[in-house]
């Protein structure tokens, strides 16, 4: 059985749990519209269903629900922010917040977001730059979760990439993708509904196929592209971790539970004035490769199925199984 809840109703479902679990009112209601966002956008792997996990770990400390990100301003088109052991989605509203300003002063800028936490749907966030009409590259990386390309020990995170570009009048492209063949997050909400997963997502700590969420968890995910998409996991490690002064996937303590120290995961970003780069019509040209595509039927534009998913729930809520709301109404 589910019960639908109006947006605003289930954002302060997940506001008021975190905040009783020693989260401050504005860490919590960012990371309540993060979580809701992606619940709407059909990612339930990256929605509500994170916040009882998320809830264990700021009562103890694993993650610090009061903290409240720095930004530093290295250079004139670099900025440095410390989510300080926080929650991940204050540190990015202040991304979205500050970026925009430096890009149209220097026409392009890099974030890096280092002692972070879990950034959910990366789609999300490169969509409110494109909203302001500003194209958004994006990369996160995430606890030890995919072995390099041959081996069996997790170094990488299933480390998702996300772009997003203004369309002029027409909604932006947004392009959200996981380096595994499929995002953990989707894992863990079958283990949570006690369902079975598809065979070719995973591997057990064996390194043999499963389709048993807890072995999965317990094993690797396979890349997406084989080969290539082992190497660019490397690559997103490299950008979101290493030059962010983040830690590595293998050094990162778990999202799922409330053991350890807290995951100090890394996220990169950049962003450009299309217009600074490609002069005057550069929106424009992008509108028509896009207009290309759709031109051709069956053709599917990236990011159109969320914003529409997101309407719908705009307009008609989401509707979330009771287990669920009985786990969060409990924290």
């Amino acid at each position: 059985m589910t019960e639908r809840l109006s947006i605003a109703e289930a954002e302060t479902l997940a506001s008021d749990a975190l905040q009783r679990a020693s989260t401050g009112p504005s860490q919590a209601a960012s990371v309540a519209r993060g979580l809701v966002a992606a619940e709407a956008a059909g990612q339930s792997g990256h929605g509500l269903r994170r916040l009882v996990a998320y809830c264990a770990q700021a009562k103890v400390g694993k993650v610090a629900g009061a903290a409240v990100p720095q930004a530093e301003r290295t250079r004139s088109a670099l900025l440095r922010i410390d989510a300080g052991n926080g929650f991940a989605f204050p540190a990015l509203d202040l991304a979205v917040e500050q970026l925009p300003a430096i890009v149209k002063e220097t026409g392009v800028a890099s974030a890096a977001i280092y002692r972070s936490h879990h950034a959910g749907v990366l789609g999300l966030t490169v969509e409110r730059f494109a909203e302001a009409g500003l194209v958004a590259l994006m990369m996160a990386n995430s606890p030890g979760a995919m072995a390099p390309w041959g081996g069996t020990r997790a170094l990488f995170g299933t480390n998702p990439i996300a772009f997003a570009a203004p369309l002029g009048d027409q909604e932006p492209i947004v392009i959200d993708l996981s380096l595994s063949k499929i995002a953990r997050g989707k894992v863990m909400a079958a283990k949570q509904k006690g369902a079975s997963i598809p065979e070719g997502w995973a591997l057990d700590s064996a390194g043999q196929p499963t389709t048993d969420p807890d072995a999965a968890l317990a094993g690797t995910m396979l890349p997406m592209g084989d080969a290539k998409g082992a190497a660019l996991a490397l690559v997103v490690e490299m950008l979101s971790a290493g030059l962010t002064g983040a830690n590595y996937a293998y050094e990162a303590s778990s999202l799922f539970d409330d053991k350890g120290p807290p995951p100090g995961l890394g996220q990169w970003l950049l962003v450009i004035d299309p217009v600074a780069m490609g002069g005057d019509h550069a929106v424009e040209r992008l509108a028509a490769l896009v207009g290309e595509i759709s031109a051709e039927s069956g053709t599917r534009i990236p990011g159109r199925k969320g914003r529409a998913a997101r309407r719908e729930a705009l307009a008609a809520g989401i509707a979330v199984d009771d287990d669920l709301l009985a786990a969060i109404r409990a924290i």
